[in-house]
């Protein structure tokens, strides 16, 4: 508090404490001026003139009206002074340390626009940039817009933990920013994913000569730290980058287009060749627009119940009886008409349709089971995807169940790629679904790479033939030995085997003499609703004998 001669009449102890003042310093009775200059020399408003700090206050107290003011009497501390005048001519001068406040609302401000692993910019500052760059794009400064996806890095992280995750995508920031310009903005949108808008890059190859760059420099393996027995200890980590990148305004004449179209030019380099830089091309925009309407049309087939399952029989060689039939997914389209599943299969698995997809299957195929005659299975494939789902086991009981149908009649066929992801856990489900059971078959077997590995790692009750190795058995000695040795390993290991594909009396002939225990193909039948499997099943008793006589002739 001053009084109307501008003489000190009471300073608190925190005012000593945010200049640095003793008690000697602010004896009542001195006078403003010379208090400012005390403050001076306790180590505030250096390189300040006291003479102008005094004039810039009194032109606030003179005005006789409240003021307040933020100053920095010393580097890194922010003070506010609140002036109030008194009816003597006097005035209280307020002083707030905000020193933390400012500190915190800065952090906050910065993280609203920055990610709070790496410190890079997100995507707030993202479409900034973006904006400004298409602002400045009249006057002839065309850019690159870049998004930028580690491969692999789910892999890393779940090894390694999340801990030597975090520091390769500190390690990945800094080097993409170690390969562009200041001018450049790196970004960090999320997870694994990067973005990157370089200025004055409209002409393809100087994007291309950034890209090419940046997939350089992670040639070079990350030195992580990892824990080890003596403390953390270096561990060396290789992985790549996939590039997509959109030129704007070519490309699109606003932030989100052209980050679609980024985005649509990663997913085809992921696809192509991970590691590489792919441009985008309106031919993606085309089949993007057209996978969206397939999707589209794929997520209301199963709520307008389009959907329908056909069976196709498999009879045994030993007995010629119709031992099961295997349940194959058709789509009736209202324009497309009847969808075979190849043309929508692998949109559903990812798009994860698959699931409830596959669900209906089951419970549409044990129900159709439950009409058939006690020694008749049904056998439904399964994908990978429906692997990774939780639920499996319990849609599958639920199906059972909801038709009162017995376990050892559901046939589970699965390809090699269902156990190439999480093998020991994907494992631990067939063994669960096997003591349930259900009985498991291998399908395609003899077309991937580890089949004889994983008979190994599970006792399959089936192995199906896959169908080119059927169709060339009568004309390529490599198809009949290779068949010669599926049915004897199966032979040796108590496994059944399904030959696929069987359209011909001389093959089903010399499926039964090379000891094949089961056929499915033309030969037999084509795939059939379900309401042909009654009369199929009728007329078959009657053709059996003569389709095994033909094949004896045979």
């Amino acid at each position: 508090m001053y009084d109307g001669n501008e003489r000190l009449v009471v300073a608190n102890r925190h005012y000593c404490e945010i200049y640095g003042l003793t008690p000697d310093d602010v004896r009542p009775g001195t006078r403003f001026r010379d208090l400012i200059t005390r403050c001076q020399e306790r180590g505030s408003f250096q390189n300040l003139d006291p003479d102008d700090i005094y004039a810039s206050r009194m032109r606030r107290i003179q005005t006789r009206q409240s003021a307040t003011m933020i100053e920095e009497p010393r580097p890194g501390v922010a003070v506010r002074i609140r002036i109030e005048p008194m009816a003597d001519g006097g005035f209280i001068a307020t002083f707030d340390d905000i020193t933390a406040q400012q500190r915190a609302e800065q952090q906050v401000a910065f993280l609203a626009r920055h990610d709070g692993l790496t410190g890079m910019p997100n995507r707030v500052m993202l479409r900034e940039r973006l904006e400004q760059a298409l602002a400045t794009v009249s006057r002839g400064q065309p850019f690159a817009v870049m998004l930028l996806d580690l491969d692999r890095f789910k892999a890393i992280n779940d090894l390694l933990g999340h801990e030597a995750g975090d520091r390769l995508l500190r390690l990945a920031g800094e080097r993409m920013q170690a390969c562009v310009r200041e001018v450049d903005l790196v970004a960090r949108l999320g997870a694994d994913e990067f973005a990157l808008v370089v200025a004055e890059a409209g002409l393809p190859d100087s994007a291309a000569r950034v890209a090419a760059r940046i997939v350089a420099a992670f040639a070079k393996p990350f030195e992580l730290d990892a824990p080890g027995q003596d403390g953390p200890a270096p561990r060396k980590v290789s992985t790549t980058v996939s590039i997509g990148i959109a030129v704007g305004p070519g490309d699109g004449a606003t932030p989100d287009t052209l980050l679609r179209h980024a985005d649509m030019a990663l997913h085809r380099a992921k696809a192509e060749h991970r590691g590489t830089a792919r441009f985008f091309e309106a031919a993606m925009d085309a089949n993007h627009l057209a996978r969206r309407h397939a999707e589209h049309d794929l997520r209301l087939a199963l709520e307008r119940e389009e959907f329908r399952v056909f069976y196709q029989p498999l009879v045994s060689l030993r007995t010629g009886e119709v031992v099961a039939f295997e349940a194959l997914l058709r789509w009736q389209h209202p324009a497309r008409g009847l969808v075979p599943p190849a043309d929508f299969i692998p949109l559903a698995e990812e798009t994860g349709l698959i699931v409830p997809i596959g669900a209906w299957v089951a419970r549409t195929a044990c129900q159709d089971a439950a009409t058939w005659p006690a020694t008749v299975g049904v056998a439904v494939n399964l994908s990978a995807v429906q692997f990774r789902s939780p639920n499996l086991v319990e849609t599958l009981n639920a199906a059972l169940s909801a038709a009162a149908l017995s376990a050892a009649r559901l046939e589970l066929e699965i390809t090699e790629s269902v156990l190439l992801h999480d093998g020991p856990g994907t494992l631990a489900v067939l063994h669960g679904l096997r003591a349930l059971g259900m009985r498991i078959a291998m399908d395609d077997f003899g077309t991937g790479y580890s089949s004889l590995s994983y008979l190994h790692s599970f006792p399959f009750d089936k192995i199906k033939i896959d169908r080119m190795f059927v169709r060339d058995l009568l004309d390529r000695a490599s198809s009949a030995a290779i068949v010669r040795a599926i049915a004897g390993l199966g032979a040796s290991l108590g496994i059944e085997t399904t030959a696929e594909g069987v359209e011909s009396a001389e093959q089903m002939a010399r499926l039964r003499h090379d000891g094949c225990t089961e056929a499915q193909g033309y030969l037999i039948s084509r795939p059939m609703q379900a309401s042909a499997v009654a009369g199929f099943l009728a007329s078959y008793g009657a053709v059996a004998p003569v389709l095994e006589a033909v094949a004896l002739r045979a």
